[in-house]
């Protein structure tokens, strides 16, 4: 593979389990700056994906990170479980569960027609857990000091939310959406709507526009062909 960096690229990465974002842009921003022995290359990402989630980032970089916020416009596709009966503060699993619920009332058309009532425009609220700046502070800064924030709900638009099979109290699901949008938020908001509680326990990104995961490189792999 040959790679221009400084004139710029896009990197398609398949983010492991537990990197954040910005470490595979600063690990990549260290390797290519030694490869090439330089001391400064711009690198970044479009779109954040959590540390328990995995799957595509669309790297830029160089001239490249200019077009950034058009890639993180596109819309994504995500795959993923939820687990009925018990909801997080951060609503998946880095924090434990804290509330549970009843999910004995709950049947597979429930599951499926109420997935069909998030389609389309929906206001969401972010969770605590965030990166989203409330006063010029992260949410997730406020959340770990224990503060109570009032949030306010966002539009965001859910183009399809399908759930591919179900094994109680986990669903899986494929849910396709605009920019903004929290599957952890989701989650929660899906258990709520069943009468119960819920909370995301697994998150893959698939795509984001027509960039696919199939076209992507672990980061290891990545840097050794660099």
């Amino acid at each position: 593979m040959s790679f221009n960096f400084q004139t710029g690229e896009i990197i398609l990465i398949d983010k492991e389990l537990k990197w954040t974002s910005f470490d595979v842009v600063s690990k990549l921003r260290n390797s290519i700056k030694k490869k090439l022995d330089i001391k400064k290359i711009k690198v970044g990402h479009a779109g954040t994906l959590d540390p328990l989630a995995t799957g595509l980032l669309i790297i830029c970089t160089g001239k490249m990170t200019k077009n950034i916020e058009n890639f993180s416009n596109l819309n994504k596709t995500y795959t993923g479980k939820i687990t009925l009966g018990s909801t997080t503060p951060s609503y998946d699993l880095e924090t434990k569960p804290n509330v549970h619920y009843p999910t004995e009332h709950i049947n597979e058309n429930m599951i499926i027609n109420t997935a069909k009532k998030f389609e389309g425009k929906i206001f969401q609220k972010p969770p605590i857990f965030s990166a989203v700046k409330k006063d010029g502070v992260r949410l997730y800064k406020l959340a770990r000091k224990g503060m109570d924030v009032n949030i306010k709900k966002r539009e965001i638009i859910i183009n399809n939310f399908t759930i591919n099979s179900i094994n109680l109290p986990e669903i899986e699901f494929t849910v396709t959406c605009s920019k903004g949008t929290y599957i952890r938020s989701l989650a929660n908001d899906f258990g709520k709507e069943l009468n119960s509680g819920a909370h995301l326990s697994e998150l893959r990104r698939t795509s984001i526009g027509d960039y696919l995961i199939e076209d992507s490189f672990k980061i290891m792999d990545f840097i050794r062909n660099i």
